[in-house]
């Protein structure tokens, strides 16, 4: 079967999208089917890869994200479809490609429709004053959900939308972590002492993009509340976005440090396995993939409670909790009296809850397919790859 993956919001910093679209591009090919994915870019191209052939749609970026572009002409994506013949249809963007559901039921091929996110949450992130975010979130998934054939929510938190308005169809499908490359055995003494430099004992770590819904600042609000109870704290700040220059003057002030963007994966994977914690301050968070990662590497979270990090982030592996930075710092300080081998090991045992194989194997049961089906079983497998570019 050719299964296209059609994802917006998508850049060189978008480490979540980029890592399901890896995962579930490398489990489908291992089970004998044919991914494609659908990406916006700096240009139209066509690329073919590890995990399966990734088709670039040129797209502007989204002003303040980091690079992050999205893809608009959607009748450019659906000519593109009808090129590609897919067999199976997986959208991730519930915003501006939702349309590509009505184009999928006008072709008959099955649809599924990723949600990652809470839009509820988004809105009260990003709309000042009393906006009905509750209302008008419920009112766009209902003419959302209808246009698909299947709901898949990566978290049981955006679960919660679809439930709301009685979509009870709506699948839960949990996102998965690199339990390789993360992992307590990439902790280095000489790096934790350089970050920490010489006046701190406690290292925290933040990794988000540095966008105004990820509230960054809570972090360092955070910082400074430990800082006034006697611990010596340092926070390691991973991630761009418009306000790195903010984290970077904050660093003049206190004991921070700003990586920005780090490229390598094992360097982020040394960093989060040396730090003491992790600090996840965002509201509405999609993927959670950061702090899985954390996890993974023996690192509990703090993270914020009107998230999906209540999906991860439970007992010894940590505290999804409410309120401002005075609430992060009392989970922070309640962690600490945990003895440290026993937090890193329960960290690390929760995330063995998440290997990405459970994600591919929960999808082909969505889409209705058995692991053993061959990609030479679909008439669209005939056509050359060589027509997308």
């Amino acid at each position: 079967m050719r299964i296209v993956h059609v994802a917006n919001f998508y850049g060189p910093h978008s480490a979540a999208i980029r890592s399901l679209t890896q995962h579930l591009g490398a489990g489908y090919l291992a089970a004998g089917h044919e991914p494609v994915f659908v990406v916006p870019g700096a240009t139209d191209s066509a690329t073919q890869t590890t995990y399966g052939l990734v088709v670039t749609v040129k797209a502007r970026r989204l002003p303040g994200n980091a690079g992050v572009r999205v893809i608009t002409d959607v009748d450019h994506v659906c000519t593109l479809l009808e090129e590609l013949c897919p067999d199976r249809l997986e959208v991730s963007d519930r915003f501006t490609l939702r349309s590509l559901g009505w184009w999928a039921r006008g072709t008959g091929v099955p649809s599924v429709m990723w949600s990652h996110e809470r839009i509820d949450a988004t809105l009260r992130g990003l709309l000042p004053g009393p906006w009905p975010a509750t209302r008008m979130a419920d009112t766009w998934n209902r003419a959302t959900a209808v246009r698909f054939d299947h709901v898949v929510c990566s978290t049981m938190y955006a679960r919660e939308e679809f439930e709301r308005i009685g979509w009870q169809s709506a699948t839960h499908v949990p996102l998965g972590v690199e339990l390789d490359l993360f992992t307590p055995d990439r902790h280095d003494d000489e790096l934790r002492s350089r970050l920490l430099g010489d006046d701190s004992d406690l290292l925290l770590v933040m990794c988000n993009r540095l966008t105004r819904d990820k509230r960054p600042e809570l972090a360092v609000d955070t910082l400074a509340d430990l800082r006034s109870r006697g611990k010596r704290a340092h926070l390691v700040v991973l991630g761009t976005g418009p306000l790195e220059g903010r984290m970077r003057t904050l660093a003049q002030q206190m004991p921070i440090t700003v990586l920005g963007h780090v490229s390598e994966r094992a360097d982020v994977a040394n960093v989060m396995a040396s730090a003491d914690l992790m600090i996840a301050p965002a509201i509405g968070e999609s993927f959670g993939l950061a702090a899985l990662e954390s996890l993974a590497s023996g690192t509990p979270v703090v993270g914020a409670a009107s998230s999906k990090l209540g999906d991860i982030v439970s007992g010894e592996a940590g505290y999804a909790v409410s309120g401002g930075a005075d609430s992060f710092a009392d989970a922070v300080c309640a962690l600490l009296q945990r003895p440290e081998t026993r937090r890193r090991r329960e960290a690390r045992a929760h995330a063995t809850n998440f290997p990405w194989s459970r994600t591919v194997a929960t999808m082909l049961a969505v889409h209705g397919l058995e692991a053993t089906n061959q990609a030479g079983d679909s008439p669209a497998h005939e056509r050359q790859l060589e027509q997308t570019a």
